[in-house]
């Protein structure tokens, strides 16, 4: 029997008009989405679950841990902010990105228009209280990796206490010094947020637990490397994305659990889809739940996207931090190395995220790349310049797919990828 979380959400201020109706829409499309794939794995059972309560079981367990331990909720919107300090802390990281155009006549009244969707749909949610978990957090974490958000971050914090971390644009040592410095003002800031100090031995902790999640999504992507792919890339992107929401050695466990009915598949060489069929890889910006539109194209098309090289994917995971140090100072050392080499087109120059998407390509034996850039998103869409430039050197086709939230281009974009799904087969 579902739950009525509407006690909850009043408590929490949430316009349960527009939420009922959010989730409704959720709830249509879902179904769509993703329960009319043929034979999916049994394991998707629970990360469906999860989905389809997002805006309930995650919040209720967040408020109870709160109630009883104190912790601090802990709302950020960039895989920079080091997750590992939040629980160091005792508290509770949790992912606030936005993915869907339901919230932006909300955002509309305090940002302009022609501004990335990804921050016109989570400042959307704010405004208009159409959220749960902004409304459960005490406090933001935003960073500096484009103009749009750094200006942002002004006006949330008018509305919602929001910390900044400084994240350098270049990765020289002056630049490592600096990031360093961020981490540790974080540890403070966490330190006074929650009354906690934090400790050599809790931070170590963090960085297991952190890393065990990391461990469990890289197992996951492997299996997609393998021919047939035993499960789809909607299904991988899920689980990805979920991530940010689910609690952490709950989320580890049953990703895992998963793992073991896809390597179970792969002896078998059972894929989601017989016979062969184009493997796309998604290089790009990040997207966010319910921002499904690419890979249900590719997937409904006759391909399968087999991997992510985007903040919701393997940038997400792919380096685990060291886990050797004993004292602060080696820990967080561990933290600076580890956290500056994801290299998000934020930096310049960049070249060695270049050299990843083509690395991971390959790895994950796709046929071709789709470059995928939300509207307004500049430093990402200029460096396609490059991006393009090395994969058709390295004979690896490409497309590149500019788009926002909405659903009016879905005909046009299914059109571009059925024709480059065709020519890459030829």
């Amino acid at each position: 029997m579902a739950v009525d979380r509407h006690p909850m959400w009043e408590s929490l201020g949430i316009d349960l008009e527009r939420n009922d109706e959010f989730l409704g829409m959720l709830g249509d499309v879902y179904p769509e989405v993703y329960l009319s794939q043929p034979n999916r794995p049994k394991g998707m059972a629970y990360f469906d679950g999860v989905t389809f309560d997002i805006h309930g079981a995650p919040i209720q367990e967040m408020l109870d841990e709160k109630k009883a331990t104190g912790a601090q909720i802990v709302g950020y919107f960039c895989i920079y902010v080091p997750d590992e300090v939040i629980l160091a802390a005792g508290g509770i990281p949790v992912g606030l990105c936005g993915g869907s155009q339901y919230s932006f006549p909300d955002a509309d009244k305090v940002l302009p228009r022609n501004i990335c969707p990804l921050i016109r749909s989570y400042v959307g949610f704010k405004v208009g209280k159409l959220s749960p978990f902004f409304e459960s957090c005490d406090f933001l974490v935003g960073e500096t990796t484009c103009d749009a958000k750094k200006k942002t971050w002004e006006i949330m914090n008018e509305i919602q206490p929001t910390y900044v971390m400084e994240l350098p644009q270049r990765k020289g040592e002056i630049d490592r010094q600096l990031w360093r410095q961020e981490i540790v003002n974080f540890i403070k800031k966490m330190e006074d947020a929650s009354g906690i100090k934090v400790t050599a031995e809790a931070l170590k902790e963090g960085i297991r637990r952190i890393n065990a999640k990391r461990k469990a999504l890289n197992r996951l992507y492997e299996t997609r490397k393998r021919i047939p792919s035993p499960i789809s890339g909607k299904d991988a992107l899920l689980i990805s994305q979920l991530a940010f929401y689910d609690q952490v050695d709950r989320f580890t466990e049953k990703v895992n659990n998963l793992c073991e009915e896809l390597e179970g598949r792969i002896k078998k060489k059972e894929g989601v889809v017989e016979g062969k069929i184009p493997r796309l890889f998604v290089s790009g910006t990040p997207q966010v739940i319910p921002n499904w539109k690419i890979h249900h194209i590719v997937e409904t098309s006759g391909g399968v996207v087999v991997g992510e090289e985007t903040c919701t994917g393997i940038k997400y995971f792919i380096d685990p931090v060291d886990e050797s140090g004993e004292t602060m100072d080696e820990l967080i050392d561990a933290l600076v190395d580890r956290y500056l080499s994801i290299n998000c087109s934020c930096f310049t120059p960049n070249d060695e995220r270049i050299d990843q998407v083509i690395e991971w390509a390959r790895e994950y034996h796709a046929d071709g790349v789709i470059y995928y850039v939300l509207q307004f998103c500049h430093a990402c869409n200029v460096e396609y310049v490059k991006v393009e430039r090395a994969l058709k050197d390295a004979g690896i086709p490409v497309l590149k797919i500019e788009s926002d939230y909405g659903d009016e281009d879905t005909g046009q974009i299914k059109t571009r990828i059925e024709a480059f799904m065709e020519q890459i087969s030829q």
